[in-house]
């Protein structure tokens, strides 16, 4: 099949904006004329992929299939003209770059202030998702590389390296203060309201295991969307929750936490640098690559 890529490159802004004016003013063309590719695309793939509703339009099933490849082919097909436009040495460029919530505020925060301080024609985008998904999008092709947290699993074989190891420990807010007065048993916390990551991401799954591990079972009072969240809703004495040890010394030395001994050895946990062994870095991305490892510890 014998199809035009500029019909991929209209499709592609077409199914970005979700509306053929916007698509029509972004590639300089004009309205009618998106409108006939995009009929002329379908024609060729004998599929519709565009549906119009009155606030737009939206994609088939198809065309979300088609957009999910096109998006990613695109995508690589700027950061080569940025390379090959005199910019091979990485002093410009764009870093499409997953991370977890966690390893944003234990990790990245700083390494990209120090980063866009040496190199300030460098763009860098960050996708925020949980550890699942931002594997996914790296398997994808959709990311130059992810920073996350363990554990992960991936049936696709990446270069992992570990930057930066973190415990996390039990905390609460004031009105637990009494709980300190000894060590827990990891199955007395069924008598509390507990907050964590909701099912689906990592962490929900390691602790879900932690507790099985020690004959009970974990049921979450509170379930929440991001690791951000938690210690607001800990410190509000909503629940008890676990988090990076890092994150809650702030707190608690400010006597707005407290923490909680269990009589168990919370599993240690890491945060990953994960990249496609197979799929070459463009130079930026390569460089700030570099630059997380001095963030080692």
């Amino acid at each position: 099949m014998d199809i035009n890529f500029e019909y991929y490159k209209i499709f592609y802004y077409t199914a970005k904006y979700r509306n053929i004016t916007k698509a029509a003013s972004a590639l300089g063309s004009s309205q009618p004329n998106v409108t006939r590719i995009i009929r002329l695309l379908e024609s060729q793939l004998n599929c519709r992929l565009f549906i119009r509703e009155p606030r737009g339009l939206s994609l088939t099933e198809e065309g979300e299939k088609l957009y999910f490849h096109v998006e990613v082919a695109y995508r690589h097909f700027m950061n080569a003209q940025e390379e090959l436009s005199g910019h091979a040495d990485g002093s410009s460029g764009t870093i499409e770059l997953g991370a977890t919530e966690t390893a944003l505020h234990l990790l990245l925060l700083n390494a990209m202030r120090t980063f866009k301080a040496d190199h300030p024609k460098i763009r860098i985008k960050v996708h925020n998702y949980n550890t699942p998904e931002l594997v996914q999008f790296l398997n994808a092709g959709k990311l130059d590389f992810a920073v996350i947290t363990t554990p992960f699993k991936t049936a696709t074989p990446h270069r992992t390296e570990t930057l930066y190891n973190f415990h996390e420990i039990l905390v609460g807010g004031l009105q637990y203060e009494y709980l300190c007065e000894q060590k827990l048993e990891l199955k007395e916390l069924v008598n509390y309201p507990l907050i964590g990551l909701g099912k689906g991401t990592a962490t929900y799954d390691l602790y879900k295991d932690f507790f099985i591990e020690h004959d009970t079972d974990m049921e979450l009072d509170m379930e929440v969307a991001s690791s951000d969240l938690m210690l607001p809703l800990i410190q509000n004495s909503l629940g008890l929750g676990f988090v990076p040890e890092d994150l809650a010394m702030p707190l608690l030395e400010k006597k707005r936490l407290v923490q909680i001994q269990i009589n168990a050895e919370i599993p240690p946990r890491s945060i990953q640098i994960v990249s496609d062994k197979d799929r070459r870095k463009s130079a930026a991305a390569d460089i700030f690559y570099q630059s997380l490892k001095t963030f080692q510890n």
